[in-house]
């Protein structure tokens, strides 16, 4: 055989070996942190799955807003695609929470609203075993710029919600409409979200 054909071929399976060990999708979409244990933002949210908005949402019946909000989800590709399957989430599963202020003037609109380009605050959902195994394995980091983000403390209110009301593994799938329904063909909804559905009825 050709000596430059055999370099050739030796040169495309180590390349095509090291890709296989280290998938770059994988690598971009799970969670990084700094030596000092904060998550990194990550940056590449906006390529991942899109799960849902919502328009002026609240949790608490007393709070009020002088303005209107979306707020987007996104999820990684690699956790979207396990839910699917399992009606659970897999170890690094990151949700990303986009908040961003309601306009009703521009263009062409003449009524309703739509996403201004400003984002108002952004926060993130993250399922790390090894990391948060002594508290359901789940944290929740808030970002207002670009830097790394220290979790934000376990006596936040958001966990207590989370573990109280979410449909499946503390996260808000009863507003997820592409996952919900493979929540329920598996059987993974909450004891507690099912007694809020019954409740209501």
């Amino acid at each position: 055989m050709n000596t430059k054909l055999i370099i050739l071929l030796v040169a495309t399976i180590a390349i095509v070996g090291s890709l296989a060990s280290h998938p770059a999708q994988q690598m971009n979409n799970a969670p990084a942190y700094t030596e000092g244990g904060e998550l990194k933002r990550p940056a590449n949210y906006r390529e991942w799955v899109y799960v849902t908005t919502g328009f002026d949402m609240s949790y608490n019946p007393a709070m009020s807003m002088d303005h209107h909000m979306f707020d987007n989800v996104f999820v990684n590709p690699e956790a979207y695609a396990a839910f699917q399957k399992t009606g659970m989430w897999p170890d690094k599963t990151m949700l990303v929470l986009e908040v961003r202020g309601a306009k009703s003037k521009g263009s062409i609109n003449q009524a309703g609203n739509f996403q201004d380009t400003e984002v108002m605050g952004l926060e993130v959902h993250v399922k790390d075993e090894t990391r948060f195994h002594g508290q359901g394995n789940l944290a929740f980091f808030g970002f207002d710029s670009d830097k790394p983000s220290k979790m934000t403390p376990t006596s936040a209110a958001c966990y207590s919600c989370h573990a109280q009301h979410a449909a499946v593994d503390t996260t808000f799938v009863q507003f997820y409409p592409t996952l919900l329904p493979a929540a329920k063909a598996r059987g993974t909804l909450s004891g507690e979200y099912a007694k809020e559905e019954v409740g209501r009825k």
